[in-house]
């Protein structure tokens, strides 16, 4: 029987990386999952690969080890994980958000990868054709159109006429994601201010340059920003600048409202794939798949601290609406 383990980086790295013995009954597996950092929706997806596993018959402590470690947002750390892993031979190695992924595709050899929560596979490196993966590497996307978000803002904040936007431009998905913001405001007549912040410790900076610039702000799911929230709420609420967000987790933390993915869910499908491969499939063989349909989340508490009236019709077709 092989015996779960659950750490962090940090606390790896401080102990001195030891694999956990690996039996040699082949009905037993070892997934080894990374993310670039903790925060919900990371969270989410994790959680929702070993709900995943765990229907399909394969329980931790039993036929099944889960290795997890957490890059707490520190890219050296993340490559040190990759390598533990390509040491640990496991089964399928996950790498949750787009650095993560990118690590183990590039310490992994031509062990099995599933990547999730990846915003632009394409562009990040890991794939060149997502319907016929040609590798050993496949998973699930979060891409989204933005121009549904910016069209929700213009409905709340009715004067708007710039959006703010935070993220990390070390991080090629969130790159992607300003590229499609600026393109999808164009359409609608909007200007986007730019507030860049390479470490989540320059984002409570990044959310006060956009006070007096931007009539709004539009977070994407950059993981540098998303991780320390809170900050940016807390300048929209003294500022009574709107914080929007594309990750629905976001919204019960202090975010106005979000259209986005529900990540548990992606998790799931997410979990699905690892099964698969578990079950003698290659990476090849499975289709990267964008998950499911925006949904809208709202927080209605933090659009009355921040100036927003939010309409009956609105409010009547969220998913979720947190008092």
């Amino acid at each position: 029987m092989k015996t779960a383990v659950l750490a962090t980086a940090a606390v790896a790295a401080m102990a001195g990386f030891a694999a956990p013995a690996l039996a040699q009954d082949t009905d037993e597996k070892t997934v080894a999952i990374t993310y670039i950092v903790e925060h919900p929706a990371l969270d989410a997806v994790r959680e929702g690969i070993i709900e995943s596993l765990a229907e399909k018959g394969y329980t931790e402590g039993d036929n099944l080890t889960v290795v997890a470690r957490s890059a707490q947002n520190n890219m050296t750390t993340q490559t040190q994980i990759a390598s533990e892993f390509a040491g640990l031979k496991p089964d399928v190695a996950v790498g949750i958000s787009t650095p993560s992924a990118q690590a183990l595709k590039n310490s992994m050899g031509d062990a099995p990868v599933i990547f999730a929560a990846v915003t632009d596979p394409v562009a990040a490196g890991l794939v060149e054709n997502p319907e016929h993966p040609e590798a050993n590497i496949t998973g699930t996307s979060d891409k989204q159109p933005p121009k549904p978000a910016l069209e929700l803002i213009q409905k709340l904040v009715p004067d708007v006429k710039t959006i703010g936007v935070i993220y990390n431009p070390g991080e090629a998905n969130s790159v992607v994601q300003v590229e499609d913001i600026k393109a999808g405001a164009a359409e609608l007549g909007l200007e986007v201010v730019e507030s860049p912040a390479a470490q989540s410790s320059m984002v409570p900076d990044a959310a006060r340059n956009l006070v007096g610039k931007a009539d709004a702000i539009l977070l994407p799911t950059d993981n540098s920003v998303i991780s320390v929230l809170e900050a940016i709420v807390t300048v929209g609420e003294r500022a009574q600048l709107p914080v929007f967000t594309t990750d629905t987790d976001s919204v019960e933390r202090g975010a106005i409202a979000a259209l986005g993915f529900n990540y548990a869910e992606m998790g799931k499908v997410t979990g699905d794939m690892v099964a698969e491969i578990l079950a003698g499939k290659t990476p090849s063989e499975i289709a990267v798949v964008v998950p499911g349909n925006q949904d809208l989340f709202l927080n209605m508490k933090a659009a009355e601290a921040m100036g927003i009236t939010v309409p009956d019709d609105i409010k009547n077709s969220a998913k979720k609406v947190i008092e």
